[in-house]
C-alpha cells in the first residue's frame, strides 16, 4: 500500500475563462474542483495506476469534508486528522484564449502542538500497512520542518521507502534526514548549494553530492527537457517526445506517483524512470490536475528515451 501525506491539503478549484481581463469582471465558462494539495495529486495518479492508496494529512471544516469526499469518490481511502478552522482553497485560472494559467493559493489554517501529536500517532499506525510513503508540499502554519524530519525517520525505522517532494527551507532542512528519494529542479539545487549551475555535468555532480548524504535517489526535473535520475546503479537521463501540452500543473506529482508505484513493484531502475516520465507527460496532456489516461501512458511509454550516462563506482 502507498501512503500519501498532505499536511496542507486543499480544494483545488479550476476556472476556465476566455481572455482574462485584469481589473474587470470576468465570466467563468467552466468551473471544476478536486481534492488538492500535492500529495492528493500523487494519490489520485497512483490510484489510476492500480495501487491501493491511503491519503492522510490535516483537514478542517466544510472544505475539509469536501476534500475527503472528493478523494473517496476517486477511489482513494482517506485517514485524515481533523482540526479546527477551514482547509484552504486554491484557485487555478486557465485563460483559454491566451493559454496561460494563474494560480491563487491560500495559506491555510494553523495547527497546534496537539494536532501535530495526533498526526504523528495516526502516521505511525498507517506505517504498519505501508509499503511506500510519499510526503509532499508545504506544511501548515504552526508546523515546522521537524514534522517532516520525524516522519522520514519513522518510515526509515520501519524499513519503508519514503519519497519527499518539497522545496525551499523545508527541503534543505530535510536533507540530513536522508529520505529515499528527493525530486528538486535546477533552481532548487542552486538554492541548496547557494550557487549558479552552468551545465548538465555540474548539475549531476551536485546531485551526486546530495546522494552521498544518504539519499539513494535524486531525481532532477528539467521541465520539458525531461529529467536526470541519480540512483544506486548509476546516472540516467530521460527525454520525453514532443507532446501537445495542455496543463503542466501536477506533472511533478504525477512523476512522484510513478516512482512510488515503480519502487513498490520492485522494477528495474530504467523501467521506473520510464514509467514515471511517461505518467508525468500523460498528465501534461490533460486539463485535469493530477490525472492521466492509461491509453496516453501506453502510447508514450516506449517513446521515452532513457540513456545511462554513467555507472556508480
Amino acid at each position: 500500500m502507498i501512503i500519501t501525506v498532505t499536511l496542507n491539503a486543499a480544494v483545488d478549484k479550476r476556472y476556465e475563462i476566455n481572455n482574462l481581463q485584469i481589473g474587470k469582471v470576468n465570466r467563468v465558462n467552466k468551473c471544476t474542483y478536486a481534492a488538492g494539495g500535492k500529495g492528493l495529486n500523487v494519490a489520485r495518479v497512483a490510484t489510476i495506476a492500480g495501487e491501493k492508496v491511503v491519503a492522510t494529512g490535516f483537514v478542517g471544516g466544510h472544505t475539509g469534508n469536501l476534500i475527503e469526499q472528493s478523494a473517496r469518490e476517486g477511489g482513494i481511502e482517506t485517514d485524515f486528522v481533523h482540526i479546527e478552522g477551514e482547509s484552504r482553497i486554491c484557485i487555478n485560472i486557465l485563460d483559454t484564449f491566451n493559454m496561460t494559467q494563474t494560480e491563487v493559493l491560500e495559506g491555510g489554517t494553523s495547527v497546534t502542538g496537539d494536532d501535530l501529536d495526533r498526526m504523528l500517532h495516526r502516521y505511525t499506525q498507517l506505517l504498519e500497512r505501508a509499503d511506500i510513503v510519499t510526503i509532499s508540499g508545504s506544511v501548515p502554519k504552526g508546523a515546522s520542518s521537524q514534522v517532516y524530519q520525524t516522519m522520514i525517520g519513522l518510515a526509515k525505522s520501519a524499513k519503508i521507502a519514503v519519497l519527499l517532494d518539497t522545496s525551499g527551507q523545508l527541503l534543505e532542512d530535510c536533507i540530513e534526514a536522508a529520505p529515499t528519494l528527493i525530486k528538486p529542479n535546477q533552481d532548487e539545487i542552486e538554492q541548496l548549494f547557494g550557487q549558479s549551475i552552468n551545465d548538465r555535468e555540474e548539475l549531476i555532480d551536485k546531485g551526486l553530492e546530495l546522494q552521498k548524504k544518504g539519499i539513494p535517489y535524486v531525481v532532477i526535473s528539467l521541465g520539458g527537457d525531461g529529467s536526470i535520475m541519480i540512483s544506486p546503479s548509476g546516472v540516467y537521463e530521460a527525454r520525453v517526445p514532443d507532446i501537445e501540452v495542455v496543463n503542466t500543473v501536477g506533472c511533478g506529482d504525477a512523476m512522484l506517483a510513478g516512482f512510488a508505484v515503480g519502487l513498490k513493484r520492485h522494477w528495474e531502475e530504467e523501467e521506473i524512470l520510464r514509467f514515471a516520465s511517461s505518467i508525468a507527460a500523460a498528465n501534461a496532456m490533460r486539463v485535469e490536475t493530477g490525472f492521466y489516461l492509461p491509453e496516453d501512458l501506453k502510447n508514450l511509454y516506449h517513446k521515452i528515451k532513457i540513456n545511462k550516462i554513467k555507472g556508480q563506482n
